[in-house]
């Protein structure tokens, strides 16, 4: 509960409860797909960044990739291991504000990202609706 309150103070001070909210059912939902509780899977998974919790990640060819990206399974494919609970983060990439901002940013990610520029097209309307869920 004490790790709650102190996630939900920090959220509030940089985003909204409702963010926090987001966080709990995340962390909650990929705890439980791990048959891990809440605390046990923020203790391995995550990490505090100055802006809030943030899954781990660890460095590749590529980056940067997080924890339950698999790279192996299917060469030449970035697989979710945790796809159905993947977080809000996670689910409105890439179409965050700083990769749609300007041409050159959605350029520089899609560096980082083969997916970028492939496969279905998604609207603008859908685009604008998932930049604003989740503000990095």
């Amino acid at each position: 509960m004490i790790q709650d309150v102190e996630l939900l103070r920090r959220y509030v001070e940089t985003n909204s409860e409702s963010a926090f909210a987001e966080l709990v059912h995340a962390i909650t939902a990929l705890a439980k797909r791990l048959n891990l509780t809440p605390a046990a899977f923020r203790k391995q998974h995550t990490h505090i960044l100055g802006e809030g919790r943030s899954l781990n990640e660890t460095k590749t060819e590529h980056g940067f990739d997080c924890v339950f990206l698999d790279r192996t399974t299917i060469p030449g494919k970035a697989i979710c291991g945790v796809y159905e609970d993947r977080p809000i983060q996670c689910r409105t990439w890439p179409f965050w504000p700083s990769v749609v901002n300007t041409r050159a940013d959605w350029e520089r990610a899609k560096k980082t990202c083969p997916g970028i520029d492939h496969g279905t097209l998604v609207p603008v309307t859908q685009i604008r609706i998932r930049r604003d869920e989740f503000a990095i």
